[in-house]
């Protein structure tokens, strides 16, 4: 061996990973918030809670985009999975009464291509503007056969604070409380490796029509942020608990938040479906019961309130600029009987 070996002949580029620094520095400076200390590009990144939180209670949450990315892949759309990464975390924490306040990512690939990868944190940078936090920091891992030629790897992690006293954590729900549906933006980043199935199996073509949208921008939709909308409406209005409608679907996620003697009752129909869920469980013959185990069906959101405090917190979620429906009602839960029911 004559020739000196450097990184770049492993497949590993120093520069390639320095000029992607560069191009995300200023996407992350849109999304700063009061708290950040320091920049992009330290070691670590720094952020100061707020002294207006008298008990200040940390929220973490952490998530990917699953197959979705085989997606990305194949239609060449890379500027939406970054917001579907943020809308994953941020929505989770959300629950709890959390606000976000700052968020990381992590992009693992075999070949950095600059280009791509600052189209995903640009998706991820716009994902943290609509939460109201900030992209404080990242790592980006260029590990050459880890990953076929063109893919890559996701993971974020988002941290956001409640005061202790105002954590939301579904105690105080009782029988006769309403439940409110947020709408989706469609699948968000849940059951795709069925929807990549059923497109498979029916043969259908990326630029057919659905409703008003190709195929391709139907399932490509990102994910739907509720951050902003419901912090609003949590200061007017008591929220007594909430469910991010991820995978596991409404049968699945509105459980979690459930005193154990009660049970949530969902009707049917309650909400317009949007069209993509009804070409999927035409095109692949899929049962309701699977339907709703495993897509959100147009429910991103599920928020659980007093029956006298329905209305106004309607209006105000509509004010905010949320599309909601009231689709059903807390009962008394049966004993052997499953936590949500769909009738």
């Amino acid at each position: 061996m004559t020739k000196p070996l450097s990184y770049a002949d492993s497949g590993v580029s120093i520069d390639a990973g320095d000029e992607l620094v560069e191009r995300i520095k200023p996407l992350a400076k849109k999304t700063l918030i009061p708290g950040v200390l320091g920049s992009i590009g330290g070691f670590g990144a720094m952020f100061e809670v707020s002294k207006d939180y008298k008990e200040p209670v940390l929220v973490t949450g952490t998530d990917g985009v699953g197959t979705k990315l085989k997606l990305a892949f194949l239609l060449n759309k890379h500027d939406s999975v970054g917001q579907d990464l943020v809308g994953m975390s941020v929505n989770d924490i959300l629950v709890q009464g959390a606000k976000p306040l700052f968020f990381l990512d992590y992009f693992a690939c075999g070949h950095l291509d600059v280009d791509v990868a600052e189209k995903v944190v640009g998706g991820v940078a716009r994902g943290c503007e609509l939460a109201g936090c900030a992209l404080i920091g990242g790592e980006t891992a260029e590990m050459p056969g880890m990953y076929p030629e063109g893919e890559y790897d996701l993971a974020g992690f988002a941290v956001g604070v409640v005061d202790k006293a105002n954590i939301i954590d579904g105690k105080s729900i009782v029988p006769g409380d309403v439940v409110l549906g947020l709408t989706s933006s469609g699948p968000h980043s849940n059951g795709f490796s069925l929807i990549r199935k059923v497109i498979e199996v029916s043969g259908a073509s990326w630029e057919e029509k659905i409703g008003d949208k190709t195929l391709a921008d139907a399932v490509m939709e990102p994910t739907r942020i509720y951050v902003k909308p419901v912090l609003s409406v949590m200061e007017k209005v008591e929220i007594k608990g909430m469910a991010h409608i991820t995978g596991g679907g409404l049968l699945e996620n509105v459980p979690r938040i459930l005193p154990d003697n009660t049970q949530a009752v969902v009707k049917a129909g309650s909400w317009p479906r949007p069209e993509i869920f009804n070409w999927l469980q035409e095109k692949g013959n899929i049962e309701d019961h699977e339907m709703y185990r495993v897509f959100n069906n147009g429910i991103g959101m599920a928020v659980i309130v007093a029956a006298d405090k329905a209305e106004e917190a309607m209006k105000l979620f509509r004010e905010a600029g949320e599309t909601v429906y009231r689709i059903g009602e807390i009962e008394a839960r049966p004993e052997g009987a499953p936590g949500c029911v769909v009738k």
